[in-house]
């Protein structure tokens, strides 16, 4: 078999390319992994997700908060909202200084 971007050389890399090939700049990122195992679609939740409707006022480690994260990555939201609450929103640790 030989590789899918030049044609010349025989296969010795995924994605069916070459090492020439494999290894040089912008040529892997044009063809996507033929793997089974690869990484695709929707589960990859390392991408752009959609922001909460809403923030919290949880304080962060409450039992609130917690169930806040669960739901919010349920839905498929980015687990933090900008304007959620701060930790040294905290009074014990405001006071400390």
């Amino acid at each position: 078999m030989f590789c899918r971007h030049c044609g010349r050389a025989r296969v010795s890399r995924p994605r069916g390319l070459c090492w020439n090939c494999y290894y040089a700049a912008g040529v892997r990122e044009m063809y996507p992994s033929t793997s089974k195992f690869a990484r695709r679609g929707i589960f990859d939740f390392n991408g752009r997700v959609q922001l909460p409707t809403e923030p919290t006022q949880a304080l962060p480690g409450s039992a609130e908060k917690v169930e806040i994260l669960i739901q919010r990555a349920r839905n498929r939201q980015c687990l933090w909202h900008p304007e959620d609450a701060p930790l040294f929103a905290i009074p014990f640790l405001s006071e400390v200084g």
